[in-house]
């Protein structure tokens, strides 16, 4: 990744600041290794994994359809969220250094919300397929064909990196003062955001109404085609094939429960684990030892 330049980001006044410090979960020492030992696993799982699936799909021609084709998508995506976050982590635990540049910080935020918007719109593309396969099947291969497939997943990453850039481009505007330590184990954009001694309004802003059209309404349309699912397989005469319908869905379900449940996991542990208080005192401390040596 290339690296951004920091002296074109950072307000002349402000121009001394070039880190932030990354707190992870555990400022215990003994607690390093079964937290290092815990990712590293997650994160060979999650890479072999998503790599076994991508092979698998593309030396199949059976498996060249198009909950397939959103499938591998999904899967790339996935091994790149955890390779945009994750190696730095482990990195910063061996070597026992919490830094990171302000440049690699926004690198690695910029990547992050990338792939998090595209995850969104990828699950709504492989919803609306199912809809169609199970609501409309007469008409599935005209209306699922390659060309549509292609489109919506172009719209996704075109959609998402532009996204991504807006953030990225409001949040070096912004000038950090004091407080450099980030309450999570990568650089997040709302948490860079608290920290910032700049007038953040207009970013929250942006936060917001983005997220409302780039999340919400994504998660709305999975809902919306889950009902017509749910509302025509009630239709369906025999429980054998109630249950065949509903099978196909299986796969899918099962990764938009374990995307939004992953999701809210993280971001609920880590307000539980990162008080205001602990980040006043200790947080501060740590900074300023950390600029002492």
């Amino acid at each position: 990744m290339e690296s951004i330049n920091v002296s074109l980001i950072v307000p002349e006044n402000e121009s001394k600041f070039t880190e932030f410090i990354l707190l992870r979960f555990s400022e215990k020492p003994e607690e390093q290794g079964p937290i290092f030992g815990l990712f590293l696993g997650m994160y060979l799982v999650t890479v072999i994994g998503n790599l076994l699936i991508i092979l698998a799909i593309v030396s199949d021609f059976h498996l060249h359809t198009p909950m397939y084709f959103f499938l591998s998508n999904l899967s790339f995506v996935d091994l790149c969220v955890v390779s945009t976050t994750v190696p730095n982590m482990l990195v910063s635990i061996l070597t026992e250094n919490k830094a990171i540049s302000f440049a690699d910080c926004l690198t690695q935020m910029y990547f992050f919300t990338v792939l998090g918007v595209l995850d969104n719109f990828l699950l709504t593309a492989m919803a609306y397929d199912r809809f169609v396969a199970i609501c409309h099947p007469l008409h599935y291969s005209a209306i699922m064909n390659p060309r549509l497939c292609g489109l919506l997943v172009l719209l996704s990453w075109i959609i998402s990196l532009l996204d991504s850039l807006l953030h990225t481009l409001m949040v070096t505007r912004l000038s950090f003062c004091t407080d450099h330590a980030i309450q999570h184990f990568f650089c997040d954009l709302t948490e860079v955001l608290k920290l910032s001694c700049s007038d953040t309004l207009i970013n929250y802003i942006l936060v917001y109404i983005l997220a409302g059209l780039l999340a919400i309404l994504p998660i709305t349309g999975i809902l919306f085609s889950y009902i017509q699912i749910c509302s025509s397989i009630l239709k369906i005469p025999s429980v054998q094939g109630k249950y065949k319908a509903f099978s196909t869905c299986g796969s899918h379900l099962s990764v938009v429960f374990l995307f939004y449940g992953t999701v809210l996991g993280v971001y609920l542990s880590s307000s539980a684990t990162h008080s205001p208080e602990w980040k006043n005192t200790e947080s501060s401390l740590l900074w300023r030892s950390l600029k002492k040596g």
